[in-house]
This record gives structure tokens, C-alpha cells and sequence, in this order.
């Protein structure tokens, strides 16, 4: 006999942690953050009779415009065994739609190796439409340090090294050092004109996974000045490379580079084998190779830079969506072209 619940945090945690695939957009810290930055989350569990979770998902809620609902949002999960996954659709469904969602946006991930779900056999439809970027660079950080340089292209390892022989020092950062890289992170956005949150979100993110031990902020320095931060989190044997902020001066000295291979340094001492670099242009990799070094838009002005870690370009399965109200659905792609994201 199954009971659906809402685990506490540290319950689901727990067994967010023990999945093969866990992923750190389903910790409950990953809730809280967007919780306090425009969405509501919830939590769907199966649990036995002896109250043991077996399988669940974390959801998302946005408002829509206009008083139109919500749009529900599944990332990266959810998890169960084969035999459980129609009791946990239904509990998930009938969670979206007590709170009014018009449909349900699943982003399942990466399936590295592992054969992906059918979500077309779960009533869902494919979605241009993304909240996470579908490609990415995902580095095997198994081997040891040395075999991990030599796959580097020759001008990131030189970077690395030429940021070691400068003097340059790369730490983990403390809870001052989080405001300095969220400052940090505004120059950045405003020095590549890309979008960046604001200061406080950076700063909340570090309080919610720094001290569990689930990320690290690693920050780079030169006689006293800051340079370069690079936040890291980690979930099973993956980490992933969300946020990086570089200052405006000493740029020279390469701290970027640093700053990063300490960051794969610290994913290697938890035990991971993968290290994600999280967002490349969706595009394949003849087309990237080919028009990297003239763009600079949106993800392609850090593919340059991702390219050379010694990664493989790979792509997740994209978004699927579960059309609850399909007028209301309708009228959001509608919207999406309008605003030209390119909806189908």
C-alpha cells in the first residue's frame, strides 16, 4: 500500500541523494531559492507503509500573465521504478492542477549511458521551449589531474598554469567572500551584456548549499584583490558549473582559469565523475566549431571558453510539456512567438 506525501526537507533530501541520477535542482534548497525569487515549489513522494519514500518530484510554480494559472515546472527528475511511475504521474498531476497550472514543463536532463523515458507515452508533447539550456559540456573528471590536463586543448592548459605562475590564489570562499562575488557577478553581466540575478540571490544560494556541503564557492585572488569566483554544487557523482563572475582588472593574470580547475579540483576530492559545464548554444558541434570565434550572443560567448576544458558537447532531451488547459497553453506559445523564443 502507497501513501502520497509531502516529505520534510531532510527526508527528501535523503533520498534525493541515494538516486543514480541525483540532481541538485531537486534538493529542497533548490525549492527554497526560487521560492524567494517569484516561484512556489512543492513536493510529491510515494512513500511505503513504513513510510520510506520509494519514489517522488519537485515542482515548480510560476503565475502566468493575466490571472491564467500557473505554469508547472519539473526539473531534472522525477524518480521511481518502473512499476511506480503511473501512481507518481497521477499524484503529480493532481498536484499541478490543485494548483491551477495549465500545464506542466518537463525538463528530464542528461541520460549519460542510461536509456531515457518515454514521455511521449506518458500523454507529454516536446516543447521548444527550454527554462535550462538543453546542451552542454560535461567533463569526465575520473581520471587523475594529469590525464585530465592532457585532454585540455593546449591554450587552457597554458591559461591554468600561467594563472599558478602569477601568483594568483584560488580558495573556498566564506560567507564575505559571497558578497564580493555576487558584486562581482553585476560587472560581469554588465561587461558581457548577458542577464545576471541580483545580489541577494547569489548571496541566499550560498547560505542554502554552501554549509550542507552541497557547493562551493571558490574564489581567486591576486595581493589581496579579487578576481574571479566560480560557484559549484554537487549531487551524486555529478557537479555542475552554474554561476562564474570575473572582476575588471588583472585580467591578465588568467584567474578564470584558476578559479575553475580549482573548482574541478573540489568536485574530484567529493568523489564525482562528472563535471558539467552547463550551458553551451544548442547547436551541434560542426555548427558551434564553425561560428564560435564570430558570435558572441547569449551561450556563445562562453562556449570559447567551455570548448577547451576537454569535454564532450552532449544534449539532454530537452523540454516536454503536459497540456492541462490546452486554450490557456495555446495562448502562452502564442505569446512565446509573439516574443519571438520561437514556441511550437
Amino acid at each position: 500500500m502507497l501513501t502520497v506525501i509531502d516529505p520534510p526537507d531532510s527526508q527528501w533530501d535523503d533520498f534525493v541523494s541515494r538516486q543514480p541520477r541525483a540532481h541538485v535542482l531537486q534538493f529542497a534548497a533548490w525549492g527554497a531559492l526560487k521560492s524567494a525569487y517569484g516561484w512556489s515549489c512543492a513536493r510529491v513522494a510515494l512513500a511505503d507503509r513504513d513510510g520510506a519514500l520509494i519514489a517522488g518530484a519537485q515542482l515548480l510554480f510560476r503565475a502566468l500573465p493575466l490571472g491564467l494559472g500557473t505554469m508547472a515546472y519539473l526539473p531534472m527528475g522525477p524518480y521511481a521504478a518502473p512499476d511506480h511511475w503511473p501512481a507518481l504521474w497521477d499524484a503529480v498531476h493532481r498536484c499541478a492542477r490543485q494548483r491551477r497550472a495549465a500545464f506542466l514543463k518537463w525538463e528530464p536532463g542528461l541520460y549519460l549511458g542510461a536509456l531515457p523515458p518515454d514521455c511521449a507515452a506518458w500523454g507529454f508533447v516536446p516543447s521548444a521551449q527550454t527554462v535550462q539550456p538543453p546542451r552542454t559540456i560535461v567533463l569526465d573528471i575520473a581520471a587523475d589531474e594529469d590525464t585530465i590536463l592532457a585532454r585540455m586543448n593546449q591554450g587552457t592548459r597554458r591559461k591554468i598554469r600561467q594563472s599558478q605562475k602569477n601568483g594568483v590564489r584560488c580558495y573556498e570562499g566564506a560567507a564575505a567572500d559571497a558578497v564580493t562575488f555576487a558584486a562581482m557577478m553585476q560587472t560581469t553581466g554588465t561587461r558581457n551584456a548577458f542577464g545576471v540575478h541580483e545580489p541577494g540571490y547569489y548571496r541566499l544560494a550560498y547560505d542554502l548549499f554552501v554549509p550542507a556541503g552541497r557547493a562551493a564557492l571558490l574564489m581567486a585572488e591576486h595581493d589581496g584583490d579579487p578576481l574571479a569566483g566560480v560557484m559549484a554544487f554537487a549531487a551524486g557523482d555529478t557537479a555542475w558549473y552554474f554561476y562564474g563572475a570575473s572582476a575588471n582588472i588583472k585580467r591578465s593574470l588568467m584567474a578564470t582559469y584558476g578559479v575553475q580547475w580549482a573548482a574541478v579540483q573540489w568536485a574530484r576530492a567529493r568523489g564525482c565523475r562528472w563535471y558539467d559545464l552547463w550551458g553551451v548554444p544548442d547547436a551541434d558541434e560542426s555548427a558551434l566549431e564553425a561560428q564560435f570565434q564570430q558570435r558572441s550572443d547569449g551561450l556563445w560567448g562562453v562556449y570559447g571558453f567551455k570548448r577547451g576544458w576537454g569535454g564532450r558537447v552532449v544534449r539532454s532531451i530537452g523540454a516536454w510539456d503536459y497540456v492541462y488547459r490546452p486554450l490557456v497553453y495555446n495562448l502562452y506559445k502564442a505569446a512565446l512567438r509573439v516574443r519571438g523564443q520561437g514556441a511550437k
